[in-house]
């Protein structure tokens, strides 16, 4: 079933990497609205869910925030962190930087032991704006399921042809430890083609690469809810321990979600 999330606020849920979550929905309502067409993505294809509304605004998502979190405050539960995530990928909104600085704000108002997250495919880090308002939250996630270019086109799929996943790791280093990097590891084929990145092929040039950018932590994890392409299966627990254990040996932390 795809998952389309209520804009600009939605929740609280009870995510697996991050506890109790306040969604931050920066996109529209009806549909997608990413930098990314993931096969496993559980909010669908791009051309599936074609937006029709319009993006919140600042003023919006600050109204409806200030709103749900002075609810929280009186009825519960009490957030652990305010995320932002949805139907696609928050950084494309025009005004995501005023409104990290809004949200901070309100998080340090209501509830100021709350971390502020944003869970992102990196693509827009090359707009300095974009990377300056991601050093200022707590947990800076960003998607790296691979490092070959090949791979993403068939996994990921970029929308912009000029995505290069080699720049976003040397932009990734910039934040100087201030990073999460989140990857997804499954099994499976799509198109005809597998689409597995279990293996050493895949995992060794993925590590050189968190050796350079130096995260605070890795997040490996794996499919979690139906994907609209229906052949791609789970990472089992014995692959996704075994990429944690050499994520450690280089001395990162690693989180794992089942």
């Amino acid at each position: 079933m795809t998952v389309l999330y209520a804009s600009p606020i939605f929740g609280p849920i009870h995510s697996r990497r991050l506890g109790v979550s306040l969604g931050i929905n920066l996109l529209p309502p009806d549909g997608k609205c990413c930098s990314f067409d993931c096969i496993y993505c559980e909010c669908g294809f791009n051309h599936d869910f074609i937006a029709h509304d319009r993006m919140p605004s600042r003023q919006q998502v600050y109204d409806a925030l200030r709103q749900q979190l002075l609810k929280m405050q009186q009825e519960g539960p009490k957030p652990d962190v305010l995320t932002f995530a949805g139907n696609g990928e928050p950084t494309m909104h025009p005004h995501f930087p005023e409104i990290v600085d809004d949200v901070i704000k309100l998080r340090d108002e209501f509830f100021p032991n709350a971390k502020v997250s944003v869970l992102s495919n990196a693509t827009q880090i090359l707009h300095q704006p974009v990377f300056d308002a991601l050093k200022k939250v707590d947990n800076n996630i960003l998607k790296l399921d691979t490092v070959s270019n090949t791979y993403i086109l068939r996994l990921d799929r970029p929308v912009n042809s000029n995505y290069d996943v080699a720049r976003l790791i040397d932009k990734m280093a910039e934040f100087q430890g201030h990073c999460i990097v989140q990857t997804m590891f499954l099994n499976g084929e799509f198109e005809g083609q597998d689409i597995s990145n279990v293996d050493d092929k895949y995992i060794n040039p993925w590590l050189e690469a968190l050796q350079t950018i130096g995260p605070k932590e890795v997040m490996v994890y794996t499919i979690d809810r139906e994907t609209p392409a229906h052949q791609l299966q789970k990472a089992t627990h014995e692959q996704l321990d075994a990429i944690a254990r050499r994520v450690e040996a280089i001395g990162i932390k690693c989180q794992v979600s089942y």
